[in-house]
């Protein structure tokens, strides 16, 4: 069964990247990894230390509120440039920049006076959002028949290295007998060994197109990316809305505030697995991925019930099922970019329409239903509208995940 093409005029095809020899695939995979762990701690380190934070430069709820939305915005604000960098640097060199770039955000936010540490974390979001943009399209380059194992790979390193940054800061803290800035300031550490590892592969430059650009442009008048960009929004926005606001629903239902962050580690630290699980159930051939789609956003919705008006005896289940349907979803979205797109040039600008739209309904979902949780006075009414959601996003998963790619054409 022949797949479906969405051709979007506008675009050269990609000169394609030669086979590498084993061991250099070996080491690609290997940098892969180590440039992945890096993406999210910078951003969910700043959370466990943020009371300090607070504390130590006497900022004010808005001003903290700032802090902690500033790194999501961002990923979507800066998006748009991974396409034009990629098309003028490729995706090694691009790679090898941001890494710098990150690394300069995570001392900046060490110094005085109070304004570097937000102009810290914009560097830092800066940087991670356009990595974001670049890596599916390498993916896609040098794995174009491993996609589904490569992507999840991708994101079990994301999430896992955001979770064993989290929840290694604070005791960082007391083992190094430093404050928040120390322990902050450790991040720089794995930054190094990821500019040292992608090394060999940043230096050298691999054309991206012939006389062709990736934009964003011609993908707004295609169906299939906006299918893909609605279904990767509507996952984000749920998982902030799940990590923003599942331990203040566990408290409520009277789990202590303790239990809820223990909880929250595990949930983070599951998704890692669950990214794994995507490979064995994403079919590649006839099929596509519609199933799969379906039966992440409906997980979702049964565990978000589930945690909201379940006994309280089998809350811990419903969110431990939470943290892996999660981490399926996430590298389920993903994913979908370097399959629906057809070349590298394609998957830069299917990366940078779909994280930028995404990351910026992320950042106001968690608004959203904080605001309708004080409306309401409960979590009904939240919760309502979030299944809501997850059903429409199981909708639009029928679309996203037929099989069919796009192409950029001249």
């Amino acid at each position: 069964m022949n797949r479906q093409t969405s051709s979007v005029p506008g675009l050269a095809q990609p000169l394609p990247a030669p086979a590498p020899h084993t061991a250099r695939k070996a080491g690609l995979i290997a940098g892969i990894i180590l440039v992945s762990l890096n993406l999210r701690p910078a951003i969910t380190s700043l959370g466990p230390l943020l009371p300090q934070i607070e504390k130590d430069l006497a900022l004010s709820g808005t001003g903290a509120g700032l802090l902690t939305m500033l790194p999501v915005l961002c990923l979507g604000v800066f998006a748009g440039l991974g396409p034009a960098l990629r098309h003028r640097f490729g995706e090694d060199r691009v790679l090898l920049g941001c890494l710098p770039v990150l690394l300069a955000g995570i001392l900046l936010r060490l110094l005085d006076p109070t304004a570097l540490l937000y102009v810290g974390t914009v560097v830092i979001g800066g940087a991670i959002a356009v990595a974001n943009v670049v890596l599916p399209s390498l993916i896609k380059r040098e794995f174009p028949d491993r996609v589904p194992l490569m992507m999840a790979t991708y994101t079990m390193a994301l999430t896992f290295g955001g979770a064993a940054a989290a929840g290694a800061v604070i005791p960082l803290e007391s083992v190094a007998d430093t404050d928040w800035r120390g322990s902050l300031g450790l991040l720089a550490v794995p930054v190094v060994v990821g500019i040292v590892a992608w090394l060999p592969f940043g230096r050298r430059g691999v054309r991206t197109s012939e006389g062709g650009r990736a934009t964003v442009g011609p993908l707004l008048r295609d169906r299939l990316a906006w299918l893909v960009t609605a279904f990767v929004g509507l996952e984000a926005l749920l998982a902030y809305v799940i990590f923003g606001w599942l331990p203040a629903i566990c408290v409520d239902r009277g789990l202590s505030e303790e239990a809820a962050g223990y909880m929250m580690s595990a949930i983070t630290f599951l998704q890692a697995a669950g990214s794994m699980v995507v490979p064995f159930f994403v079919d590649r051939g006839g099929r596509g991925q519609r199933g799969f789609c379906v039966v992440v956003a409906l997980g979702t919705a049964v565990g978000l019930i589930g945690v909201v008006v379940a006994p309280m005896w089998t809350i811990w289940l419903w969110a431990l099922i939470l943290g892996i349907i999660g981490g399926a979803a996430f590298s389920l979205a993903l994913t979908l970019i370097g399959l629906r797109a057809g070349d590298g040039d394609s998957a830069a600008g299917l990366s940078s329409m779909s994280q930028g739209v995404g990351y910026a309904l992320a950042a106001a979902g968690p608004f959203g239903v904080g605001a309708l949780h004080q409306l309401s006075g409960g979590w009904g009414v939240p919760l309502a509208v979030l299944v809501g959601l997850c059903v429409l996003m199981a909708v639009i998963g029928l679309g996203a995940g037929r099989d069919a790619t796009l192409t950029l054409e001249r």
